[in-house]
């Protein structure tokens, strides 16, 4: 590991999803109901968006 890399920490207890790019943690939103998905889009190598699709229970 370099000088210039910095050290993030994450609480390992909370379930969450991070994307790492260029340097940079970005936690993603998880779906507002509990039950979804979530899908990272990719280009030239890096994850560049991220759709977050959620379940509706009906029953």
């Amino acid at each position: 590991m370099s000088k210039n890399e910095d050290i993030k920490a994450i609480d390992l207890s909370e379930d969450a999803v991070y994307v790492v790019c260029d340097n940079k943690i970005t936690k993603l939103d998880s779906p507002s109901t509990g039950f979804g998905k979530q899908e990272v889009t990719w280009q030239k190598g890096k994850p560049t968006h991220s759709e977050i699709k959620y379940t509706q229970m009906l029953f």
